[in-house]
């Protein structure tokens, strides 16, 4: 798919110079990369589990919650 955007000639600037420091990535490849990281969906159930996010608890959990982590 090909796209026409505009930037704002500071953030253009910004890319060209991104560009030169890192010759390895070309304009498309960083748009895709970035694209790929905005677009992606947030698996957070790892994070929650890390957390020690409680789903399901009866109410008197307050105390001990831990014994209640899936």
């Amino acid at each position: 798919m090909k796209r026409t955007i505009y930037l704002p000639d500071e953030l253009a600037e910004r890319l060209s110079d991104y560009l030169k420091e890192h010759p390895q990535e070309t304009l498309s490849s960083l748009v895709q990369s970035s694209l790929e990281s905005k677009l992606e969906s947030k698996d957070i159930s790892k994070l929650l589990e890390l957390a020690g996010i409680v789903r399901d608890a009866p109410r008197n959990a307050s105390e001990n919650a831990e014994d209640y982590l899936e």
